[in-house]
């Protein structure tokens, strides 16, 4: 009789057959059920537990930059300057080369360009980027890669070298315009509508990031209207479309091929990107380009406000409405009318909220600034305000705002007898404001410049300084300085200014007969904090 009996291991070596042919069934056939409500089982499923989540979205392909950039790219340049070595240290301390005492500063500036010292640094060789907008030569770059330039060439994307000339410069949108030197018409790139741009957008940075010509990058519009504080009219993309050293000045595309910003700065502790970098909109180089190649020089438009942030609580005291709950809303409340500005000729008063400008919505006291200086001087505008919680428009005739600060600085520095003090003031603008750390509770003026070897130098003011009042006057304006001064003069040799520096109340007395002694800073209560080294 022939045993029956197995064995533990041939009843194990079965079961494990069993259990690899039922799997390469299932994993065959995929049709075996599974097997619900088994205790154990790993991967059993209820049978009422809910479905797996299966979202719904568009199927998209990554874009395809190849035949955009086979397009643009002979219409983008590389730009070497040969720059004084004074020069680029006024500039940026020599944060080219990565070791200036801006390496520090999250918003390295200049930014990006290599400089690589020659002739025992006596000149400096920078390196940035551009792009042609006309056959006849005319190419858009940032001005810190040519200000202070002695040479300028421009590199073609087939390695062609012309001769570059600089039109014109506009430090506070930090660009400049070049005329190229050729014969032969150049292929050129549009400007697009930067209004038009939206966050989420794809664009390509074209430029000569290291020296390395011809480099292309892509990534995504993140934000709109940034404010570094780099400028009185920042109003960036900021981009994560990696830009580096060098690719200042070069242009940001969208898909349709349309130049929509110039790559200008990066936020980069190290000085390499990280991601995040920003550009000028074309609309802002639109009209700057327009006006340096007809004039050779840009003007701006002046309104004549000082206007500040609406917080929520000063929403609720002004009978505002809110967009939501705990936000401020838009506009900008006007803090200070200049006399005999066009605001003040126009009737708008302290206390009013603007809200829009040309019909175009205003958000803050930033935007109002970037938009008021975008419109021609001498022309009229309209201007939407909220007054006692009823809105209404006032046509006002914008002036130059160039004219405006040059007669507010010239007038500052006269004193009694045509006397001069050595000093320039302004007002103090939002943007002063924000700058020095000031809130809106401090009145006077600002310290714009102080001659060298002048009287108020020799007494110990500086840049900077907010002088609040005259003797015992106190003042909030540059002309009201300007009298207060000339009325102290006419009595006594000296004057007596209350400054603000630093925080700190402290009394300058400056005298035109030389007798000049240092400024003492005189802290709450009348005591001297003793940094009389300092205020030399």
């Amino acid at each position: 009789m022939q045993d029956q009996t197995q064995s533990p291991r041939t009843a194990g070596n079965k079961r494990r057959s069993l259990l690899l042919a039922v799997a390469g069934v299932e994993l065959l056939s995929l049709a075996v059920p599974p097997m619900l409500g088994t205790p154990g089982l790993i991967g059993s499923a209820r049978a009422d537990a809910p479905g797996a989540i299966q979202p719904r979205t568009q199927t998209q392909t990554i874009p395809d930059f190849v035949n955009l950039v086979k397009q643009v790219k002979p219409a983008v340049i590389s730009i070497t300057s040969i720059i004084k070595a004074d020069a680029a240290d006024e500039e940026g301390g020599g944060m080219g080369g990565g070791q200036g005492g801006m390496q520090q500063s999250p918003f390295p500036f200049p930014f990006p360009f290599q400089m690589m010292p020659q002739h025992q640094r006596q000149t400096i060789e920078a390196r940035g980027s551009g792009f042609i907008i006309s056959a006849d030569g005319y190419a858009v770059t940032n001005n810190h890669v040519v200000k202070g330039a002695t040479k300028v060439t421009a590199t073609l994307d087939d390695g062609t070298t012309l001769a570059a000339r600089i039109v014109g410069r506009d430090p506070k949108t930090d660009l400049a315009l070049l005329k190229l030197t050729s014969t032969n018409k150049l292929p050129f790139i549009e400007l697009g509508e930067s209004d038009d741009v939206l966050p989420g957008q794809w664009v390509v940075a074209v430029g000569n990031p290291y020296g390395l010509g011809g480099t292309v990058t892509a990534g995504i519009v993140s934000a709109l209207g940034r404010d570094i504080g780099d400028g009185p009219y920042d109003s960036f993309f900021q981009i994560d479309a990696p830009i580096n050293r060098g690719n200042s000045g070069g242009p940001l595309f969208t898909q349709d091929g349309k130049v929509i910003g110039v790559n200008t700065a990066i936020y980069s502790p190290s000085g390499g990107s990280i991601g995040i970098g920003f550009a000028i909109p074309s609309d802002v180089v639109k009209n700057v380009v327009s006006q340096i190649q007809k004039t050779g020089h840009v003007t701006r438009g002046y309104l004549g406000v000082e206007a500040q942030q609406i917080s929520p609580s000063m929403a609720s005291a002004l009978g505002l409405k809110s967009p939501s709950p705990g936000a401020p809303p838009s506009g900008a409340l006007v803090a200070n009318v200049s006399a005999g500005s066009p605001a003040e000729k126009a009737g708008i008063k302290s206390g009013d909220v603007i809200v829009k400008l040309d019909g175009k919505p205003v958000d803050t006291p930033h935007n109002l600034a970037v938009k008021v200086a975008s419109i021609a001087p001498n022309t009229d505008a309209t201007v939407t305000l909220l007054r006692n919680g009823a809105s209404r428009d006032v046509t006002v005739h914008i002036a130059n705002q160039s004219a405006a600060n040059e007669a507010a600085g010239a007038s500052a520095q006269v004193g009694a007898k045509g006397e001069k003090l050595g000093v320039s003031l302004s007002p103090l603008t939002g943007n002063v404001r924000q700058q020095l750390g000031l809130d809106s509770s401090v009145h006077g003026v600002v310290v714009t410049d102080v001659k060298p070897g002048s009287a108020a130098e020799q007494a110990g003011v500086r840049p900077g300084d907010v002088i609040q009042a005259v003797g015992d006057q106190p003042i909030d304006n540059p002309h009201a300085a300007v009298t207060a001064v000339a009325a102290a003069l006419k009595t006594r040799q000296a004057v007596l200014l209350r400054v603000l520096r630093d925080g700190q109340s402290l009394f300058v007395a400056i005298s035109l007969n030389g007798d000049n002694g240092d400024a003492g800073n005189s802290a709450p209560g009348g005591g001297s904090d003793g940094d009389d080294d300092d205020n030399n």
